[in-house]
């Protein structure tokens, strides 16, 4: 299929952009790309393709902009139930962490969590991902983290398998199985961290290729933060994870500084999330490695806080960034990366250039696949959006309404 008469055809670069490159968008006007076998065969002017493939079966982009599937490198996309009336506390004045030492927040996602079958868990998800579907998202990571035990855990990634293989949108994997203190070991962080070091990671190595086919390992990731893990916690579950042969990502400084930025540079972890509260130190820590920072802008906004994401300081030292929903029952139910592009050009201080470089191939190298996505390259999955726009800069300026007209995955068409 030949996708013709883009008024931007946006191909971005082949690798993730640091620091100041970041929103190099690398445009071809009036651009066509030619998809193949799921995959991108040949990129240029319409004029050129056209002449080159004249019978080839062609999808007319009317004049408007066609370009990569966006990239949500991070999700919580499996729970039950939602937390409403936790919200409405927030707005009375109680804090993230005021509500979590209460047995809220994450703990009582968890509660809900735990007595749904694998069924209700599948058909709570399902239309949330039908929905970043829809939105443009055509990969996403999706984590575990409402368990906090090995049988619930292991039934959320069963969840995101079976959603995998459904389809269209495709899944990256990642065990949160640290994404606070289980409530049966409150008063005991430290004998729950040896429960995931000793129980928990060994189980699921056993378990993988079992129920998960030809799949790489899925990343391992803990919360590191004042009330959740400390860093010397955090260090234990990730030095053991590595030493198993699971790829690491951490969140990190959401609310306070502990370290983990560096800790995830140190360690080689492809991604270091949130990163709210993070040092000058941790920055350049952050920018002189290939870890990714991602932002996640809907959070602090569904939080109603103030602070967001230093990254202006992180572009200014050369870090790579990317941008993210945080799909939670608590803090982002959002599925939209139209709207985090558009909070990121507003609280981020990010052009819509960069936003979309952002959410595209900086998002895929967060998860580890900016060799097969992000980007519209030659030999790269044909992963496309055809938006209702003549000019990428609606993305940003636009929010509140889709502006996706058409999603392209793997070279099948999906109007929206």
């Amino acid at each position: 299929m030949l996708v013709h008469n883009a008024s931007q055809l946006i191909t971005l670069t082949t690798k993730p952009q640091r620091g100041s490159d970041l929103g190099t968008l690398n445009i071809i006007g009036n651009g066509a790309v030619l998809c193949r076998d799921g995959k991108i065969a040949a990129i240029g002017t319409s004029d050129d393709l056209r002449g080159a493939y004249p019978d080839e079966p062609a999808l007319n982009a009317g004049g408007l902009v066609v370009m990569p599937g966006f990239v949500d490198p991070h999700t919580h996309l499996i729970w039950s139930g939602d937390r409403a009336a936790e919200f409405e506390l927030r707005l009375q004045g109680k804090s993230y962490l005021e509500i979590l030492a209460a047995g809220g927040g994450i703990l009582s996602t968890v509660r809900a969590t735990r007595i749904a079958p694998l069924r209700k868990l599948i058909e709570e998800a399902r239309p949330r991902l039908q929905s970043m579907f829809k939105n443009g998202t055509t990969t996403a990571e999706a984590k575990t983290g409402y368990g906090l035990r090995s049988a619930t855990e292991l039934r959320i990634l069963q969840a995101i398998i079976a959603l995998d293989n459904e389809g269209p949108i495709e899944l990256a994997m990642t065990f949160l199985g640290a994404h606070a203190i289980a409530p049966e070991f409150k008063s005991q962080p430290d004998r729950y961290t040896d429960l995931i070091c000793d129980t928990m990671l060994p189980l699921l190595v056993e378990w993988w290729p079992q129920h998960a086919g030809n799949r790489p390992l899925p990343f391992v990731d803990v919360f590191c933060e004042t009330g959740a893990f400390d860093l010397e916690q955090t260090r234990q579950i990730l030095e053991t994870a590595q030493s198993l042969g699971f790829p690491l990502k951490i969140h990190a400084d959401e609310f306070d500084s502990l370290g983990g930025t560096r800790l995830a540079v140190e360690l080689g972890a492809v991604s270091a999330d949130h990163l709210v509260a993070t040092s000058e130190r941790d920055i350049a820590a952050l920018a002189a490695s290939d870890t990714v920072g991602i932002a996640l802008p809907c959070t602090p906004f569904g939080l109603g806080e103030a602070h967001y994401t230093p990254t202006q300081a992180i572009l200014e030292a050369g870090g790579l960034l990317a941008i993210a929903t945080d799909l939670n029952p608590g803090t982002a139910w959002c599925e939209s990366m139209q709207f985090a592009i558009a909070l990121a050009c507003r609280y981020l201080h990010l052009t819509p250039a960069q936003a979309i470089a952002a959410a595209t191939i900086n998002a895929a190298a967060a998860i580890g696949r900016a060799g097969s996505i992000g980007s519209l390259d030659i030999g790269k999955q044909a992963d496309l959006l055809v938006l209702s726009v003549p000019d990428y800069r609606h993305l940003g300026y636009r929010f509140g309404t889709n502006l996706v007209q058409t999603v392209i995955k793997k070279g099948t068409v999906y109007p929206v």
